[in-house]
């Protein structure tokens, strides 16, 4: 399912009275692409989605206007245009400006008013098939993420993950297990079996957008510098599970980690990277190795709504 399928606002910046209820619909959700530059078309639609989204998810959280199962799918198409917006070029400070104006439009509707009663059945009529679906895929500019959410008491699968490759080398991550735990499950060509793995990604706290060098090719020239990171060290480290290995794989490790990790990730760009390293003795004693993974942060918050 792409980016932007199955959601049916219609972008609209002219309105008559002659539209009746429709066009209050329309009133109640237009404005937001007048932030973005002129003449971005796609910045322009990408903008207005994540406006109607976030507006109808403020109503929601306040006026109680969906089924849970409504809710979460509406929540998973609003991150999903915020990542489209800012993959098309929207800046950081833009999209929270549009974020932050689309829940004061919510707060100012009345709960039981006319255009929002209509805005709502929209959603609805729009989310009846999207909630029975059981996995979707989230591609992004160089991988994709793979939803699933069927879940086993008994036999761990991935709800949510995303394929690399490193060298010879191949990994998992992301949210596995019907808890939803995040972990990384890998396997190396030579045999080798690392005592520990930390997850490095950039901190949102400390920073003010992703570190992304237009001249550097792969997800590894879109990481943040060490001293801008924060860093989770693996809780567990076990034998994986051969339903999370990857494909053909016979052995491999399955690493553990906190929840923080998945909470910080959804807060990130989704142009940017997140380092997976692994870490091995070095010879006689001598400094560790350390072998390195690459994940796009892509619509992995998409995702992860997508399985509430």
């Amino acid at each position: 399912m792409a980016a932007e399928a199955g959601f049916p606002f219609r972008r609209s910046r002219v309105v008559t009275p002659a539209k009746g209820r429709a066009a209050r619909w329309a009133g109640f959700l237009a404005c937001a692409a007048s932030l973005t530059a002129p003449g971005l078309a796609l910045a322009a639609t990408a903008t207005d989605q994540l406006y109607e989204r976030t507006v109808m998810t403020a109503a929601d959280g306040r006026c109680r206007l969906f089924a849970p199962a409504i809710g979460s799918a509406l929540d998973a198409a609003r991150a999903q245009a915020r990542g489209a917006a800012l993959r098309s070029g929207v800046s950081q400070t833009q999209v929270e400006g549009v974020e932050q104006r689309a829940r004061a439009k919510a707060a100012s509707a009345a709960c039981n008013s006319a255009d929002l009663a209509t805005a709502a059945a929209r959603v609805r009529k729009a989310f009846e098939a999207y909630t029975t679906m059981q996995r979707i895929n989230y591609p992004g500019d160089v991988s994709s993420w793979q939803a699933e959410r069927t879940s086993s008491a008994t036999i761990p699968i991935w709800r949510l993950s995303q394929s690399a490759s490193f060298g010879a080398d191949r990994l998992i991550f992301g949210l596995a297990g019907r808890n939803g735990l995040v972990t990384a499950t890998v396997t190396f060509a030579d045999g080798a079996r690392p005592y520990a793995a930390r997850i490095v990604m950039r901190d949102p706290a400390r920073t003010q957008g992703p570190y992304i060098d237009q001249r550097g090719k792969g997800l590894a020239a879109k990481v943040a510098p060490r001293s801008a990171s924060l860093v989770f060290n693996a809780e567990t480290r076990e034998e994986s599970p051969l339903t999370l290995l990857p494909t053909g794989a016979k052995t491999g490790l399955s690493f553990r980690f906190p929840n923080a990790p998945a909470e910080v990730i959804s807060r990130l760009d989704p142009r940017e990277a997140v380092t997976i390293e692994f870490s091995f003795a070095g010879r006689g004693g001598g400094e560790d190795l350390v072998r390195r993974a690459y994940i796009e942060v892509g619509d992995f918050a998409a995702g992860r709504a997508f399985l509430r």
